[in-house]
């Protein structure tokens, strides 16, 4: 068995600065760690319970099926702030049939992120 210690999303932008600045500025990630120099230094921001690495550079963007999962506590706040900041949103907030609150948007290369809130009477918030 694989006793693993961490894990992090790795992600190969086609512009590391704009990505920083997606990730950074737009979304307000918090930094954990910074490595190496230049434009393809690497940034790892907080994500939840996980990390988001930025860093490298790729010449083609990430596979169309990477997507990344976002839980806030507002999702409506979330959008304000988004459209305010200039994130591009392909999906308003709403409220899916599994009870989920859910808004779509794009990072800078076009990794589709969930923006999720967890109502309050959902079964999530429950343990059994």
């Amino acid at each position: 068995m694989v006793h693993v210690l961490g894990s992090r999303v790795l992600l190969r932008p086609t512009d590391p600065e704009r990505s920083r600045a997606f990730y950074g500025e737009a979304l307000g990630l918090a930094v954990y760690r910074e490595f190496g120099t230049g434009p393809e230094r690497g940034t790892v921001y907080f994500l939840g319970g996980g990390f988001l690495e930025v860093s490298g550079r790729s010449e083609e963007p990430p596979a169309p099926g990477l997507q990344l999962w976002l839980q806030v506590g507002d999702a409506r706040a979330a959008h304000e702030e988004l459209v305010a900041a200039g994130v591009r949103v392909l999906r308003a907030p709403v409220k899916e049939p599994w009870g989920l609150v859910e808004m779509w948007i794009a990072d800078p290369d076009g990794v589709r992120i969930a923006v999720v809130e967890v109502p309050e009477d959902h079964p999530l918030r429950y343990r059994p």
